[in-house]
């Protein structure tokens, strides 16, 4: 295999820098709507569950995950063109979504949000009553 000095080059900085000197990567995303309830799914290939922080504030919930490389010392690494460190998203939750009964589950490498839309959102049936005018 040949070597491409400059990815060696990023993948030395990357392994001696937090965040290998840039920002917290961003983690694909998918986010849809089935029914009465969002679901959005997010990519953390390779992260434990241990790494993963999930957090509600009001209406943001902020998703921080960390991958950190399997290789042991001593190994000789031959490829690696996964990224490692710190991977986050902020998600902003209408006022329509009930922030309260969010569920979570790390399946897969999939990290699966649940949100439900809050009951005052939900549409609803008004029954029609009779309007009789008083005579007289």
């Amino acid at each position: 295999m040949r070597s491409d000095p400059f990815r060696d080059f990023e993948r030395i900085v990357e392994q001696n820098f937090p965040g290998g000197g840039r920002a917290p990567r961003s983690m694909p995303i998918t986010a849809l709507r089935r029914g009465d309830t969002f679901l959005v799914e997010l990519d953390l290939p390779g992260v434990h569950p241990d790494d993963v922080d999930l957090t509600v504030e009001r209406n943001v919930v902020t998703v921080r995950a960390r991958r950190t490389p399997t290789n042991q010392d001593g190994d000789e690494v031959i490829i690696d063109e996964r990224p490692y460190g710190e991977f986050s998203r902020q998600l902003f939750l209408g006022d329509n979504l009930d922030a309260g009964a969010l569920s979570a589950d790390l399946r897969d490498g999939v990290l699966t949000l649940t949100i439900p839309v809050s009951e005052e959102s939900k549409p609803r049936r008004i029954p029609l009553g009779s309007s009789q005018s008083a005579e007289g």
